[in-house]
Parts: C-alpha cells; sequence; structure tokens
C-alpha cells in the first residue's frame, strides 16, 4: 500500500473567498462597512441638496376633482342651539307639554343632568314658514327667515358624543380626544390656500371661550404650520404686530434674512419639517404687519354693509367677526372657524335664545347676502352649527338652581348649509313626533366631514397623513357624502 505523504501546497478552489485569509477577510469587511456608511451618507446628502428650500406649505396645491368651493366659513355655535326651538317645530309637544316621556322613548338612553323619565317641555315660541321653499323658523330667527330660500336645513344631524368638550373636538377633528389635526388643519393641508399675505387657516371667538378649546383648532400631529391662527376681534388682531420704537422695517428684513438663512442651514443639516414651518412663520408674519391692520380697518365699509351686519367698529362682537370672515375670504384665505359659545342653556332655554339670537341672527343672514352680491356665496360654503341637540325633557334642578332648561341630547340636531356646491331651498331629514329620535335621512358628523371636503375637491378617503405607523384621515374609517344636499 502506497504510504500517506502530506502535501503542504494542495490545490485551493478558485473561490476569491477561499483566496482570503482569516486577517483578509476582517480587513476587507471593516473597510466594506465604511464603504456602506460613506454611500449613505453620500446619497443623504445628496437628498438634502434635493429638498426644496424653505417651500411656502400653504403654496395652493390642486384637489383630487374640480371643486365647488374655495373658502368656508364654519359659524360654529358653541354649546348647542336648541333645534326644537329654532327649527324644528313640534306640535306633539305642545299637546303632551308637561307629562312624562314614555318609557319605550328612553330606553337605556343616558343623558348628563336630568332623569330619562323627565317631563316633556314645548318651545315658547312661534313658529312659521318662509320664502318659496317654506322653511319653517321660529320667531327667533326673523332675519335667517329672510333668506331661507339661500340655505339648505338638515334636520337629522347626529353624534356619538354627549357632553361639550368631546363633542365640539369630535365635530372638529374626527375624534373626541385631542391631539388629531382639526378639519380646517386637513383643508389647508391638503390645499394651502390662496392668501398671501394672511393665514390659510383663520379662527375668530366671540362671547367667551369654547369647552373644547385649542383643540378645536389644532393641527394635531400635522405640522403645526396648518394650525388654526385665532385673530382678536379689536385692535391688532395677534398681539406685538406692530415694530417696537426703533426697530424700522429695514432692519427687521435684514434681521430675518439672517434668521432665514441660519433656519435653512439647520434645514440642510437635519431636514426636519417643522423648520420649513418656522421659517414660513416669520416671513407670514412679516408680511402680516402690513396686511392685518388693512384687514382689521372697517372704515373702508359703507355705512350700509356695516348696518346690514349689525356691526360695531372698535367693538368685539359675532357680527364684526362675519364682517371679518368676508373679507377674509376675500383676500383668499381657505378657511375660517367662527365660535360663538353661549348657547348651552339648561335653564331658562327661551330666555338664553332671546340673547344668543339677538347676537348673531343679523349678522348670520347678512353674511350670506353680501357673500352673494360681491359673488362670493357660489364659492363660498357657509356652515352653521353646534356640537349636538338639547332634549325634548326639560331640565329642573333647584340644587344648582335651573328650571325650564333643556339637556344635552346627541340623537338628534339640526345644521343648515349655504352657498359654494350646495343645493339651495331644501330641507333634508326628519325627527320624531317628539323630536327624540330621526325619522329620515341620519346624518352623522363624519358625512358632515366628508361632504365640506368633498366640496372642496377632497376625497376623503384619499386625504391621509402617516403617524406612528398608520395613515390617518379626519373621517377615520367612516363618513358618506350628504348627496342629496349637493348642488
Amino acid at each position: 500500500m502506497k504510504p500517506f505523504t502530506f502535501d503542504p501546497t494542495p490545490e485551493r478552489p478558485s473561490s476569491p473567498l477561499h483566496e482570503s485569509t482569516r486577517r483578509h477577510f476582517f480587513r476587507e469587511c471593516g473597510v466594506g462597512i465604511g464603504k456602506i456608511a460613506l454611500s449613505s451618507l453620500l446619497l443623504e446628502s445628496q437628498s438634502r441638496a434635493a429638498m426644496p428650500r424653505a417651500v411656502d406649505p400653504l403654496t395652493p396645491k390642486p384637489g383630487h376633482f374640480a371643486p365647488k368651493a374655495k373658502h368656508v366659513i364654519y359659524l360654529f355655535m358653541a354649546g348647542a342651539p336648541s333645534q326644537l326651538d329654532l327649527f324644528d317645530n313640534k306640535a306633539s309637544l305642545r299637546k303632551y307639554d308637561g307629562q312624562p316621556v314614555p318609557a319605550e322613548i328612553v330606553k337605556d338612553q343616558r343623558y348628563a343632568f336630568i332623569r330619562p323619565d323627565a317631563s316633556l317641555m314645548a318651545s315658547r315660541f312661534k313658529f312659521a314658514r318662509h320664502g318659496q321653499s317654506g322653511a319653517e323658523l321660529s320667531e327667533m330667527l326673523p332675519h335667517l327667515a329672510k333668506v331661507v330660500d339661500r340655505i339648505t336645513f338638515v334636520k337629522s344631524m347626529y353624534t356619538d358624543q354627549f357632553n361639550h368638550a368631546p363633542a365640539q373636538i369630535f365635530v372638529n377633528t374626527g375624534s373626541p380626544l385631542p391631539g388629531r389635526p382639526c378639519i380646517g388643519s386637513w383643508v389647508t393641508y391638503g390645499l394651502g390656500s390662496d392668501a398671501a399675505d394672511l393665514p390659510g387657516f383663520v379662527v375668530l371667538s366671540s362671547a367667551g371661550g369654547t369647552s373644547g378649546g385649542v383643540a378645536n383648532w389644532s393641527s394635531g400631529f400635522l405640522p403645526s404650520t396648518y394650525q388654526g391662527v385665532p385673530f382678536r376681534s379689536t385692535g391688532d388682531p395677534i398681539l406685538n404686530v406692530a415694530n417696537p420704537p426703533g426697530f424700522d422695517r429695514r432692519l427687521q428684513r435684514d434681521s430675518l434674512d439672517l434668521i432665514r438663512n441660519l433656519n435653512e442651514k439647520r434645514l440642510d443639516d437635519v431636514g426636519d419639517p417643522e423648520i420649513v414651518t418656522r421659517i414660513a412663520a416669520y416671513e407670514m408674519a412679516y408680511r402680516m404687519q402690513t396686511s392685518a391692520p388693512e384687514l382689521m380697518d372697517l372704515a373702508g365699509e359703507s355705512a350700509e354693509t356695516i348696518q346690514l351686519y349689525g356691526a360695531k367698529p372698535g367693538k368685539a362682537s359675532f357680527a364684526n367677526n362675519c364682517l371679518l370672515a368676508r373679507r377674509l375670504v376675500e383676500r383668499g384665505v381657505r378657511f375660517v372657524n367662527l365660535y360663538h359659545e353661549g348657547w348651552d342653556h339648561h335653564s331658562d332655554v327661551a330666555g338664553g335664545l332671546k340673547n344668543q339670537c339677538g347676537q348673531t341672527d343679523q349678522a348670520a343672514a347678512a353674511l350670506i347676502l353680501d357673500l352673494e352680491r360681491r359673488g362670493l356665496l357660489d364659492e363660498t360654503l357657509v356652515v352653521w352649527g353646534g356640537e349636538f341637540g338639547r332634549t325634548p325633557m326639560v331640565e329642573s334642578n333647584a340644587t344648582l338652581g335651573r328650571s325650564m332648561g333643556r339637556d344635552h341630547h346627541p340623537q338628534a340636531f339640526t345644521m343648515w348649509f349655504a352657498g359654494g356646491g350646495i343645493k339651495p331651498g331644501i330641507t333634508l331629514g326628519a325627527t320624531d313626533e317628539l323630536g327624540f329620535q330621526i325619522t329620515e335621512h341620519p346624518v352623522h358628523v363624519h358625512d358632515l366631514q366628508a361632504t365640506i371636503l368633498h366640496l372642496l375637491g377632497i376625497d376623503h378617503k384619499r386625504l391621509t397623513f402617516k403617524y406612528q405607523g398608520r395613515d390617518f384621515r379626519l373621517t377615520d374609517v367612516h363618513g358618506e357624502l350628504i348627496e342629496a344636499i349637493l348642488a
């Protein structure tokens, strides 16, 4: 047998891996990691170099389809007006006034302050039909009665929430919890704004604050440039809009240019989109030093227009805010929210409505007339409504000092619409003989939101924003168009 011999140089495979020693392998691996890191840095640098430098996030953008409206003025009646005393006349309530509500009607219902078996209460106001449409309104709305043929009423709204703060936030953001973007923020995120020297989304308030607070006009997880900008109704619309003594426009411009350059350098370094927001905010504030005082100065309005609204220049009011809303959309502002608080009538609903309608009815009707005669109504959607309705039953509580009021009622309430893309002069929906449950064409809050977006040319199912790993939208996974009111 041939003896075994060891060959120190056996034939090696041709694979490059086999050609490398362990030392060679680790050396090449280390260099390779460096190459990978360098490649990543170069790609990131190229990506940032291609990034738009300080592009205004409110630059107008096209929608998903041709819009019917360009602007929205949302008259939000915080506190929830009583639909049974303003819009939804019920003869049966007068017939059974003071009698307990039938137990089968209120079975398993929850209320904020009253028992389900509380007595029924009829409206103390007279109702009449108006215009060619025959819309029935309370005597508390004499000015709105003159424009009913330009309005669509929806008497079959309903919501999921029965307390003020979550209900207000729900109507505005599609969620009862704070932290979601409101509808005005979604709209400006999707479409931008035509206003060059004013914010795309403006908030005006009268008669106190809202239960939902700033969450009602928050941008949530959207970039903060889309948040509603609250304007004051008198004086400077935003505090410190004027320069301090000794600080002229040239010095301010030089300062802003320096800040802009520093921000753009930081943007190139980190790519944070909030830096773009900051740059745009500085530039907007600079332009508003001219545009805002001109906006607030009502001296250019005719005496007839001031009288039409019932406005009083220099005095904060809902009427002044309605006139300012018209001036804002004239200047290209996309979304204007008017919050008027004071409709939460747990006691003396009749007296409370006399007061609130006295403050709002004339101006709301004037807004429609003024937009129409200026050729703006066809492109401006006007929305009026609160967060829910009021019960057919009376609220009386001696301990709280309440009597002849109405409690929260999420099952049915009324809103009205006018202008861009709305079919005028119709009434949609109905409630039962006591005004308790919807019997025809129920319309959920998500349907309202979907319809507003649709009229602006946005498909509510396609307007999304990725946050924490999932796509969010205003209407969540809900929402259908209110087809019957679309022109």
